[in-house]
């Protein structure tokens, strides 16, 4: 089994989202190396079907990528919170759903190269539909897409964001 040892770290930055460690590690052949790692307490995607054939999206504005990206509902988790419930949460906020049934279909690294996020997806339906409350800096354009609309943005590459992806592929897959 090949593992790393942490022999010394060092923080580099603490945010509100982040932290940023430079790691000193021991490798498998006893040699050492450095490696930046990207600390995050994870987070949640849901991908709602709230008819038969049809999902939400959210369009919002990525500064990191400087574009707008159709994503899923999506967000991090709260310190010590419960995937089930932020997801219950974000679908909530983002889209004024909520659901009467929500299953997690995967939980996966997003960059195990540099990041340790880990990303709960789930599907919700039987959605029953409320009032949008997004937090202050969230501005965002909520939108239903039916198949072939899903079908085209994927062919033309419409969508670029990895968990959208995953969970669309999987929808797509499901409902054939």
């Amino acid at each position: 089994m090949y593992e790393e040892q942490t022999l010394e770290e060092e923080e580099i930055f603490s945010g509100r989202v982040v932290k940023l460690s430079k790691l000193t590690v021991k490798l498998p052949n006893g040699r050492t190396s450095t490696r930046e790692v990207i600390v995050h307490p994870g987070a949640v995607a849901v991908l709602a079907e709230p008819e038969p054939d049809r999902v939400i999206l959210v369009k919002q504005f990525r500064k990191a990528c400087e574009t707008e990206l159709w994503e899923i509902p999506a967000g991090k988790l709260e310190p010590n919170e419960d995937p089930d419930a932020a997801a219950k949460r974000e679908l909530s906020e983002e889209t004024g759903f909520s659901a009467e049934r929500m299953e997690r279909l995967f939980t996966f690294y997003t960059s195990p190269g540099f990041a340790n996020e880990k990303l709960h997806v789930y599907y919700a339906s039987e959605l029953k539909e409320g009032e949008i409350h997004l937090d202050e800096d969230e501005f965002v354009e909520t939108r239903l897409f039916n198949r072939q609309e899903i079908d085209r943005m994927l062919q033309m590459g419409g969508i670029e964001d990895a968990k959208t992806l995953v969970a669309l592929l999987w929808w797509c897959g499901r409902n054939r």
